[in-house]
């Protein structure tokens, strides 16, 4: 971690510093001023901002607030023309000097603290699969009256639906088809470079990267991993991580989104989250001789994530559009229920090593439309609560859950069918976020209230053409 003196010395090789911090949805914000204004006093007195402008913040009569730079976060930008480093920031009341109980990234950092208060361990480590798609282009328009300027168009060279395309030279072939962009080789796989090139530029701001990949959709759907690391520094590294990939997009002349389903008849976009809780460098996950080597921690864990999960997807998959990735014949898991290998399952547990550091569970329900800083603390949170509680998560399926019959399925509990009941779920069941101060109640009541009021209502009050197609004759 660097020291503010360390920052404010980096910032004066640079033109211009960027302040950057999270609004309440998850998407970053902005201002730039000159390297000299950054002084090492800085990090104490802060910069004000008008936290009534920023979604879900503040209302307009205690609208004043404070950017803390976080000199643990701070990186040169790799798409601005002049030198500028971009700094992370914490928020606080100008009045109370408290923290601000709605900041994404002090969340994050609340729920790292109260794991360490609680003795069980003292790191958790957050591996996400974030999945995108890389379009060539994309147009939509929603208006109340009009059949023209309501739709959605969404294309891609690669795409399936291409193949018959008239192109200039001619159609060369080589669409991928639906359900078969896994690892396929180029011609099919079209963006290898264009890949290649976010992970370099996410290599260069310090991201470690494993591996990245065209994913299973056509029309472009991609996949780049990261390195595990602690909880808010990989909340913040999985900000850049959607930055580099859009900046890195629109340089191409193409366009990325983060939406989990946004082609009907083909894969959504997941974000497998990968996690694991270690103490004095010992990871917990691993017990040997037991079901795939899990520990009765790892156990109890997943218990916890299994018992809060419709609450936790308020946050982990937030959007009405999470909940058309979330159904069955797509990969994307709806049972909650665990087991080793199993992709089908809501947890699974890796199988690709057996030494005890690569124990972990996968959460396979997020999605990568969330505000990682809110949607890790509340895995972490769950979690927890699993493991103090010692929930056991049931017996582990090692099926197909998708090919059960109706009886096989009745039993088994399934991830909520749309954010409305995964609000209600956040409703009634919220005790286990707010332990330790985590979240705050008003945090949570803001989050149901902007959910609901700006997101879910408003789809629901929206007709479709697909209504159209099924009603306009009755």
């Amino acid at each position: 971690m660097s020291t503010p003196a360390e920052v404010s010395a980096l910032a004066q090789e640079y033109d211009f510093v960027d302040l950057r911090f999270p609004d309440l949805p998850g998407k970053m914000h902005h201002f730039t001023m000159p390297s000299s204004y950054l002084t090492e006093e800085s990090f104490e007195e802060g910069f004000g901002f008008d936290g009534s402008s920023i979604r879900g913040f503040q209302t307009i009569e205690e609208s004043d607030m404070l950017l803390i730079p976080d000199p643990s976060m701070a990186f040169e930008d790799p798409f601005f023309e002049h030198p500028t480093l971009v700094v992370n920031c914490f928020i606080k009341d100008p009045i109370s000097g408290d923290w601000y109980h709605k900041d994404p990234r002090r969340v994050a950092r609340n729920a790292e603290e109260y794991l360490l208060s609680t003795g069980l361990a003292d790191t958790s480590y957050w591996g996400p699969e974030a999945e995108f798609f890389i379009f060539d282009s994309a147009r939509f328009s929603q208006v109340g009256h009009h059949s023209n300027m309501s739709f959605y168009q969404v294309d891609s060279g690669e795409a399936a639906w291409n193949s018959a395309r008239q192109e200039d030279g001619g159609n060369l072939g080589h669409k991928m088809r639906l359900k078969e962009g896994y690892y396929p080789l180029p011609p099919n796989d079209s963006q290898q470079d264009i890949r290649s090139e976010m992970v370099a530029q996410m290599l260069k701001v310090g991201i470690p990267i494993e591996i990245h990949h065209h994913e299973v959709g056509t029309a472009g759907q991609a996949e780049i991993d990261i390195r595990y690391a602690p909880l808010l520094l990989q909340a913040d590294r999985l900000m850049i991580y959607k930055y580099i990939c859009k900046n890195v997009a629109k340089q191409a002349g193409k366009t990325v989104t983060f939406m989990p389903k946004p082609i009907f008849a083909d894969n959504g976009s997941g974000m497998h989250t990968h996690q694991s809780l270690w103490k004095d460098g010992v990871p917990l996950f691993y017990e040997e001789g037991t079901y795939a080597n899990l520990s009765d921690m790892a156990r109890w864990y997943a218990g916890g994530l299994i018992a809060h999960a419709p609450a936790i997807l308020a946050f982990a998959a937030p959007g009405t559009n999470s909940y058309r990735r979330l159904v069955p014949g797509f990969e994307a898991p709806v049972n909650l229920v665990y087991s080793q290998r199993n992709r089908s399952a809501a947890i699974r547990i890796p199988t690709y090593s057996q030494a005890p550091s690569a124990k972990r569970l996968e959460f396979r329900c997020p999605d990568p439309s969330c505000n990682p800083y809110y949607a890790f603390a509340a895995m972490l949170m769950a979690g927890l609560d699993g493991v103090r509680n010692r929930i056991e998560p049931g017996d582990p399926v090692d099926v197909d859950l998708y090919e059960l019959g109706p009886e096989e399925a009745a039993g088994l509990k399934t991830v909520p069918g749309t954010l409305d009941e995964a609000l209600d779920a956040l409703e009634a069941d919220h005790a286990f976020l707010t332990e330790g101060n985590v979240f705050s109640q008003d945090l949570i009541n803001t989050w149901i209230s902007y959910k609901r009021d700006n997101e879910a209502s408003l789809v629901r009050r929206h007709p479709t053409p697909v209504e159209y197609e099924l009603y306009y004759d009755i």
